[in-house]
């Protein structure tokens, strides 16, 4: 199937139709009764989808790359370092294998991986409908639980990254059930140090809200500071305190807080190390 024969069938079929990718979590929600659409649009024979480039300052991914490819790839680690890391923790081999980045976002679980890291990263979606290409950042793409801005007649077609600078350092880390279990809270980081300063950092988090989020609050307190073991504390009490988690079966809301503050202190301090080695 081409591209332009999936846009057609969304086209025709509007709200009524459905995009499979790697299909790991909408088959289990449709064999639980969870989904039950007139129409499904199957891309993983649309290979122009399929792709992992570096062009300028931007590393462009197709929405159906596979995990497993973005794991293994040079490519990937060498320019988007915060992708590959976060890419090892989700879930399983042979969901990785099956799994595209494309349809995880798409998906929006709140407890996934790959909404965080494009959000620290400040990465780009891009849409395409019949009508047209559209670009949206990460910021406005996730609008609720389980909820885009892509539009029925849209498919998300490629992921935008800027690639990694010098003095830029990354991390990502998540607490889990087990290991391949969803995030009960992940936290990405991406920070600049020049001049023995934090001169930027990007926070987000995963398994703390309806969507992913940035923890724009902690933000504010590293930039300008020398990274440093007590700036990270302050940075992770403040991080805890802005959010507001929920209790549910798998953690109640008090640990999960505990959770976003010990993670961010880990992540922002070993991204803060990096960035130094990559300054020097």
């Amino acid at each position: 199937m081409l591209l332009s024969e999936a846009l057609e069938l969304l086209a025709e079929h509007g709200s009524e139709a459905k995009i499979l990718a790697g299909g790991q979590s909408l088959v289990p929600a449709m064999n639980f009764r969870l989904g039950r659409f007139g129409v499904l649009v199957d891309l993983n024979r649309v290979e122009e989808l399929a792709y992992i480039r570096h062009e300028g300052s931007e590393l462009r991914i197709g929405a159906m790359t596979r995990q497993r490819e973005i794991e293994v790839s040079a490519l990937v680690r060498e320019r988007v370092p915060l992708l590959a890391a976060a890419t090892r923790m989700v879930a399983h081999l042979p969901i990785r294998t099956r799994g595209t980045i494309g349809g995880s976002l798409s998906h929006a679980d709140p407890a996934a991986e790959y909404p965080a890291v494009v959000l620290a990263l400040e990465g780009v979606l891009v849409l395409q409908s019949r009508k047209g290409m559209r670009r949206v950042p990460a910021r406005d793409f996730f609008l609720g639980l389980f909820t885009t801005a892509v539009q029925p007649d849209e498919i998300l077609v490629e992921v935008q990254l800027p690639v990694a600078e010098r003095g830029q350092g990354f991390a990502f880390d998540e607490v889990s059930r087990r290991q391949g279990d969803f995030a009960i809270v992940g936290v990405a980081a991406a920070i600049t140090v020049g001049g023995g300063r934090i001169s930027g950092a990007r926070l987000s988090a995963c398994g703390v809200g309806e969507v992913a989020l940035r923890l724009n609050a902690a933000e504010g307190v590293l930039i300008g500071r020398e990274p440093a073991p007590d700036v990270f504390q302050e940075a992770a009490s403040v991080a805890a305190a802005s959010v507001e988690p929920r209790s549910d079966l798998h953690a109640d809301a008090e640990y999960r807080r505990r959770m976003v503050a010990s993670l961010v202190r880990r992540v922002a301090s070993r991204a803060a190390r990096a960035a130094v080695e990559e300054g020097r």
